[in-house]
């Protein structure tokens, strides 16, 4: 029988994100598994097509979206292991989402990846392009939790 020991689930703090990781720490629960709640926070570009802002500019508003993501993380986390029963880890990184949650994926020894199949910019009725990749390419097992 399946019993995962190590579970990432990737947020991007949308209501579909929470339904992932409720699922998660309920299977936590049932195996004794830890948690990793994992979001990637995509890098801020400096110049689009002939428009460039400042670098001070970029990297403030990097350092901020940072900030941000990381109280989302930990109230999330609060939300829905607020008993304690669950070890639920956070761990922000930059880059590009589908790339950076399959290295932890390798990195961290993940036997399992909890995944929503709709995140914010999901458009109803089409799999997440980033839920689709992960499936597609993560060498453990993905569960893929439906939005609806």
């Amino acid at each position: 029988m399946f019993s995962p020991k190590n579970i990432l689930v990737p947020t991007d703090f949308s209501g579909f994100s929470d339904k992932a990781l409720g699922i998660a720490c309920d299977l936590a629960r049932e195996h004794n598994s830890t948690v990793r709640l994992f979001h990637v926070v995509e890098v801020v570009q400096q110049c689009v097509a002939d428009y460039c802002l400042d670098a001070a500019i970029v990297h403030d508003v990097q350092t901020k979206i940072i900030e941000s993501a990381t109280d989302l993380l930990h109230k999330q986390i609060a939300k829905a292991a607020p008993v304690g029963d669950v070890t639920v880890t956070p761990e922000l990184r930059e880059g590009i989402p589908h790339r950076e949650i399959l290295k932890a994926q390798e990195a961290n020894g993940v036997d399992l990846i909890v995944i929503a199949s709709h995140g914010k910019k999901g458009i109803l009725g089409h799999l997440g392009s980033v839920t689709d990749k992960i499936a597609r390419r993560a060498k453990c097992p993905v569960l893929v939790v439906r939005g609806h």
